[in-house]
């Protein structure tokens, strides 16, 4: 493990809910494999949740080109590229790829995991049909998406749509024979403080993040919010190709 690996094992306690339950999905996933899995990262540039997780892992992303996409901090550059492979021990690659025509091979990956990124996509039953055909046969598919039936408004000017949970089993199911979506953390203040960069220049702002992610893992427990349309803000799905 890298130094930048364990520093992370130390704070991952603190990371913002979503990263913490993708990454227990994660590993619950890698736990049923009797050999080091490949995972495949789609639009994942950072990869947070896969810090540690022991398995090969593979990010991809668009390359990072428009005016909107350095403004938002979205897609890969060069040098995000460079930081990724210096920092991690697990990564076995970074590639740019869009995964409406993936060039990736047929059923070349274990699992494949998307954290807030099909809302970002415009032909998304291409990009399902793409990470269906690059899973192996049992292979599973990880995602989140912000919750439709709560965050009726789209604020975010490259978001293309927020699906209600009805609309994404639909959309999954077209691909999938085994889709499970429930939504997940609770909106509020707490949710909008953790989401706030760490940074060791700011360490009043980094611990305040920390603090609310703690609090908002405690509000968002999976009992509190897993059939909750109201308060919440985002689906996770998992959904699992026929073997």
């Amino acid at each position: 493990m890298k130094s930048y690996e364990k520093l992370y094992s130390v704070a991952r306690l603190f990371l913002p809910v979503v990263y913490m339950e993708v990454r227990k999905r994660l590993l619950s996933t890698v736990g049923s494999y009797s050999y080091r899995p490949e995972i495949l990262d789609v639009g994942g540039r950072k990869s947070h949740y896969t810090i540690g997780v022991p398995a090969f892992i593979t990010i991809s992303d668009l390359r990072r080109i428009s005016c909107l996409q350095h403004t938002l901090h979205l897609g890969l550059n060069d040098e995000l590229m460079a930081q990724l492979r210096s920092r991690r021990s697990n990564v076995r690659q970074v590639v740019y790829d869009d995964m409406t025509g993936s060039r990736f091979p047929d059923s070349a990956f274990d699992c494949v995991v998307s954290v807030e990124v099909l809302e970002h996509v415009e032909e998304d039953q291409k990009f399902i049909e793409h990470v269906h055909r690059v899973l192996k046969p049992g292979g599973v598919f990880i995602m989140t998406t912000p919750n439709g039936d709560f965050l009726k408004v789209n604020t975010n000017p490259d978001h293309k749509r927020h699906y209600t949970r009805a609309q994404l089993i639909m959309l999954l199911q077209s691909q999938f024979h085994e889709v499970e979506v429930v939504y997940a953390v609770r909106s509020g203040k707490c949710h909008v403080a953790g989401l706030r960069s760490w940074s060791p220049r700011h360490p009043v702002g980094t611990a305040c993040s920390m603090l609310a992610n703690v609090i908002n893992t405690w509000q968002s427990r999976p009992r509190l919010v897993r059939q909750s349309p109201n308060g919440t803000h985002h689906l996770i799905a998992t959904a699992k190709k026929e073997a």
